[in-house]
C-alpha cells in the first residue's frame, strides 16, 4: 500500500507543481506527503523532485520515472473499472447444470431471449440426472429437484412446486382399462424413473388418507425424457413430474389418471455458491430465470394442472 501511495503522490506532485496540492488530492498531511516522496527516493536510491521555497521541478530520473508511474496507474485504474463492470453488467461463462429434460424443456427455450438481455453472457448447460457437488466441478448454478444442497455455503432459491402425476398414452388406455384406485395399478405396465426418491413405492395421499403401493416396473430408466417417448408410444403408466409432461397432458398426447389422489410434489430449485460479492453472470440468470417461471405462471400450472 505504501508503494502505491509513494507512486500516486509522485504523480500527483508531477502533475500539479506542488507537494501541498498533491497531499490535498491524496487527502494526507503536508508532512504525510513529504514522507512518502522521500520513502520513495530512498527506496529507488535517486531524487526524483528538486524544490526550493518558490518553485518545484523533476529531475532528469524524475522525468523518466514520471510516465512509467502514470502507465502503472492507467492499468490499475482500467482493471478497477473492468473488474466493477463486470460486478455490473453480466459476461464471460455462465456454467450451469440441470437435468435432460429440464434442459431441453425450460433453458434451451430461453437461451434467445436470454441472450438478447445479456448478450456478453455465454451458456454452458452440463446435462446431468444425477447429484454431483457441482462447485467441486466448476459450476456456478445448478436446478435441482431437491430441498436442500450439502453444504452450508450453498444458497437456495425456489423456482416452482410441481405436481407428480400418473399418466399413459391414449393408445395405451384403448388397450387397458384405466385404473380407478391405486391398487390398480399392480395389474397395469408401469413405466417409471429409476433415479426417483425411492422409485418402487408410491405414496398417495386423498383427503387425508394414505396409501402406499409397490411397483413392479416393465420398463425403467435413469433419464426421463426416454420414460416419457415410451410412454407416448404407449408403453405403459409413467410417473413424472408435471414440468415435464405438462404439454402433453394439455395436448391429449397423454391422459393423467388417478388425479384425486396426490403423490409427494417436487420443489425445483436454482442452487449456487453463497458470496458476498455475487458475480453479475450468477445474479443476473437466476433472476431472469425466477421471473420467467413466474412470467409464464409455471408453478400454478404445475400444481393445479390448469
Amino acid at each position: 500500500m505504501d508503494k502505491f501511495k509513494e507512486i500516486q503522490l509522485f504523480v500527483h506532485v508531477a502533475d500539479f507543481g506542488s507537494l501541498s496540492i498533491a497531499a490535498q488530492k491524496l487527502r494526507i498531511s503536508n508532512a504525510a506527503a513529504s514522507r512518502f516522496l522521500q520513502a520513495l527516493e530512498g527506496r529507488l536510491g535517486i531524487r526524483l523532485v528538486e524544490r526550493t521555497t518558490r518553485r518545484l521541478w523533476l529531475t532528469d530520473a524524475g522525468l523518466e520515472y514520471y510516465p512509467r508511474c502514470v502507465a502503472v496507474l492507467a492499468e490499475i485504474n482500467d482493471a478497477d473499472a473492468e473488474i466493477a463492470d463486470l460486478a455490473v453488467n453480466p459476461s464471460g461463462v455462465l456454467r450451469v447444470t440441470s437435468s435432460v429434460s429440464f434442459a431441453m424443456m425450460h433453458l434451451a427455450p430461453s437461451i434467445r431471449e436470454l441472450h438478447t438481455k445479456y448478450p456478453k453472457l455465454t451458456i454452458q448447460v452440463i446435462t446431468e440426472n444425477k447429484y454431483h457437488n457441482f462447485i467441486e466441478k466448476g459450476i456456478d448454478v445448478a436446478i435441482r429437484t431437491k430441498e436442500y444442497e450439502e453444504g452450508s455455503n450453498i444458497t437456495i432459491r425456489k423456482l416452482a412446486v410441481t405436481r407428480r402425476v400418473l399418466a399413459g398414452s391414449p393408445l395405451y388406455f384403448e388397450e387397458n382399462k384405466p385404473p380407478l384406485t391405486p391398487s390398480d395399478l399392480s395389474s397395469h405396465r408401469m413405466v417409471l424413473y429409476s433415479l426417483a426418491n425411492d422409485p418402487y413405492l408410491l405414496k398417495f395421499k386423498r383427503r387425508g388418507v394414505s396409501s402406499a403401493i409397490s411397483i413392479a416396473p416393465t420398463f425403467e430408466s435413469n433419464e426421463g425424457q426416454v420414460i416419457r417417448e415410451a410412454a407416448l408410444k404407449g408403453a405403459g403408466i409413467l410417473v413424472q413430474p408435471l414440468y415435464i409432461i405438462y404439454d402433453d397432458i394439455v395436448s391429449g398426447r397423454l391422459v393423467p389418471v388417478l388425479t384425486d389422489w396426490e403423490l409427494p410434489p417436487l420443489a425445483i430449485n436454482i442452487a449456487y455458491q453463497s458470496r458476498r460479492h455475487q458475480p453479475a453472470k450468477i445474479r443476473a440468470f437466476v433472476n431472469f430465470l425466477i421471473d420467467r417461471f413466474a412470467a409464464l405462471n409455471l408453478e400454478r400450472k404445475w400444481k393445479d394442472l390448469g
